[in-house]
């Protein structure tokens, strides 16, 4: 019986020998099998690198620029949080970026900083989104007489309000006095339909003081930006076949922050048991708002 030699026990004459006697073929098959794995390791790792990348790129949404993005939440709580609304990219040539909540109540008397019940412990705010970094205060709306909302802690029994707008060039301003209510909660003021409408693409900056009816001194003042842009003809279409509820959706995650809070504030009156307006508070870190009643108010006189 012949003896078995291994290859690598094998003279290195003979060995070139055999290599040269089986020329190609065997450097072939040598090159087909080691090409075979190459190629089997490889797409499975070139697959998992794509993947990688566009699961990158999904997990790092345009809102992730807003303040209120808990980065302890799991991915999945993080998306059925804030999913309901997409902020569009902040602009850069905006100066002084705002203030959504009062630093302190000041002025008038002693009596009147005094919280009205439990509810009022917290200070005046702007229901609008801040993003991170700039702080920028910053809306989107495609109404030409948008609706603003605020938590207003005040009561009309010692202040009253003062709405500002003024436009891009900061050369116009349109002043109007807010009468309160009696009932600390959320208020909207909407721009009456025969102010001037907002222009497309214009950025327009407000302001909100709390005076005090005995003095007149301000008692707290917050301020921030809305910017008008115009719907695209599949956007358009899509809201007029929306529910109020789908309309939220379409707008929040279209950006258009100031429509969707409006429409929900409006639906969570008609339907307590739907959670968009919560869902949008929680999303811009205003999650104490959450729970505050929607209050009627508020009647606007026109001063300037």
């Amino acid at each position: 019986m012949p003896t078995i030699r291994r290859w690598w026990a094998l003279p290195t004459l003979q060995k070139s020998v055999i290599l040269e006697r089986k020329g190609s073929n065997f450097y072939n098959k040598r090159h087909i099998k080691e090409m075979k794995l190459f190629v089997k390791i490889q797409i499975p790792l070139a697959v998992s690198w794509v993947l990688f990348s566009c699961v990158q790129a999904y997990a790092q949404p345009v809102n992730s620029l807003l303040v209120g993005q808990n980065p302890t939440l799991k991915p999945k709580e993080q998306l059925n949080r804030s999913s309901i609304f997409v902020a569009p990219p902040p602009p850069t040539d905006i100066g002084e970026p705002g203030k959504r909540e009062e630093a302190g109540s000041r002025g008038c008397t002693r009596e009147a900083n005094k919280p009205l019940s439990s509810v009022s412990q917290k200070r005046l705010t702007a229901l609008v989104p801040v993003y991170s970094g700039s702080e920028l205060v910053l809306g989107v709306t495609a109404a030409e007489h948008p609706t603003f909302l605020f938590y207003v802690p005040y009561s009309s029994s010692f202040a009253y309000g003062e709405f500002v707008l003024e436009d891009e060039a900061q050369k116009n301003q349109t002043i109007y006095k807010i009468l309160l209510t009696g009932t600390p909660g959320v208020i909207s003021i909407r721009l009456p339909s025969k102010a001037a409408p907002l222009e497309i693409g214009k950025q327009y900056r407000w302001y909100l003081n709390i005076y005090c009816n005995k003095d007149a001194q301000i008692i707290a003042d917050i301020e921030g930006y809305v910017r008008r842009e115009l719907l695209n003809s599949a956007l358009k279409t899509q809201l007029e076949k929306a529910t109020p509820g789908q309309r939220i959706t379409l707008y929040g995650t279209n950006g258009f922050w100031y429509d969707a809070l409006s429409t929900a504030n409006e639906l969570r009156h008609t339907n307590p048991q739907d959670s968009s307006w919560a869902a949008l508070l929680q999303a811009v870190n205003l999650s104490n708002m959450v729970t505050e009643p929607k209050v009627d108010c508020c009647t606007l006189e026109r001063q300037q």
